[in-house]
């Protein structure tokens, strides 16, 4: 993927990244939403993708979406594995559009801004370019997350 943005100003790598994360969130929604509305006895439902979206997982999943709701998918793109399992648990739960779109651009606007920089730092550190600048703006940034779930938690009484 890094040979693929390299040379792109800051700017357009973090708005492919978004871009990027907004339409695997949204379908991975979609697939949620199909699965629990009746078609997940066809095809989908046959397919590897469906069978792990209707497993064990899927219902620990839904359990912690319908729990903690928007923040958790936000949160979920943080995460590695979990954020598939989240989206497409809000779309099994049929979380509403004007809940779940919020979530998934603050999710994706932290997903963009931690991998066009700590990503690319994690990477560098592996191969002995270390970046410890961009380890400090992946902090905080971390930290920020921290911050503003809290915040949205007692917002929203949870």
């Amino acid at each position: 993927m890094r040979e693929l943005v390299d040379g792109w100003p800051f700017w357009a790598v973090y708005l492919f990244f978004f871009a990027g994360a907004m339409v695997r969130a949204h379908v991975t929604y979609a697939v949620g939403l199909a699965l629990r509305a009746g078609t997940h006895r066809g095809r989908l439902a046959q397919s590897r993708l469906g069978k792990r979206l209707d497993g064990p997982a899927m219902e620990r999943a839904e359990r912690q979406v319908a729990r903690f709701g928007p923040p958790l998918v936000t949160l979920s793109f943080l995460t590695v594995g979990v954020q598939t399992l989240v989206n497409a648990a809000a779309g099994g739960l049929r979380m509403g559009w004007q809940r779940y779109t919020p979530a998934t651009v603050l999710g994706s606007l932290l997903w963009a801004g931690l991998y066009t920089t700590a990503g690319f730092a994690v990477v560098d550190a592996l191969f002995g370019r270390v970046a410890w600048w961009w380890l400090i703006v992946a902090a905080a940034m971390i930290a920020l997350v921290v911050i503003v779930t809290r915040w949205w938690g007692r917002r929203l009484g949870h």
